[in-house]
Formats: structure tokens, C-alpha cells, sequence
């Protein structure tokens, strides 16, 4: 009977991620959009700036969700009001393909 619900959980939660996996963006599309990106995050994602973060080598879905909720203006502090008039100006797709980009670049810029 365990057996069953265990089977049945991950029927969800492999239906709960299709979506995610379907959205994926297209890297060389974001790299052709991530030259205003590249003023404080650097070039290849790695940020000449400590206040900066680096966005090479980030999760795929964890860029894409910063990037919604700074759109969304859900993520505050810091330098989220910076963040959130460019995330304005970005598409659902401008954030998937972004977020494919930098996490296709290795971490560390090496």
C-alpha cells in the first residue's frame, strides 16, 4: 500500500515539473538580450562589482523566479528597485531566455 502512494506522489510531482522543464529558454537568445545585463553583472555573468551578484553558472528556475518577482515587485531591498525597472521591461520569454543564458555559462567564469 505504501508502495502505491509513493508511485502516485511521484506521478505529481513529475506532472508539477513538466511545465518548468517545457519553459526552458533558449541560451543563445538570451545572450543576444544580456548586453544591458553585462553594466553590473558583468560580461560573462561574473560581476566586477562585490554589491553585484553573478548570475553565471545560477539555476535555470531560480533566475527565472528572481526575475518574475522583481517584475512583480514581490523582491525588495538592496538593489531591487534597480532590478525591478528592468525586469519591467522584460517578456516571459526575455526572462526564460536570460535565465538559460546565464545558467548555461560556467560559475566562477572559469
Amino acid at each position: 500500500m505504501k508502495l502505491k502512494h509513493f508511485a502516485v506522489a511521484g506521478l505529481f510531482a513529475m506532472s508539477a515539473a513538466l511545465p518548468m522543464m517545457a519553459s526552458a529558454g533558449d541560451a543563445a537568445a538570451g545572450k543576444a538580450k544580456a548586453a544591458v545585463c553585462a553594466a553590473c553583472h558583468g560580461q560573462n555573468g561574473i560581476a566586477l562589482i562585490p554589491m553585484y551578484p553573478n548570475l553565471a553558472g545560477q539555476h535555470e528556475m531560480y533566475l527565472v523566479s528572481s526575475l518574475k518577482a522583481y517584475r512583480s515587485k514581490e523582491r525588495n531591498g538592496g538593489m531591487a528597485a534597480i532590478m525591478q525597472g528592468q525586469a519591467m521591461a522584460l517578456s516571459d520569454e526575455d526572462i526564460a531566455n536570460l535565465s538559460a543564458y546565464f545558467a548555461s555559462l560556467p560559475a566562477g567564469g572559469k
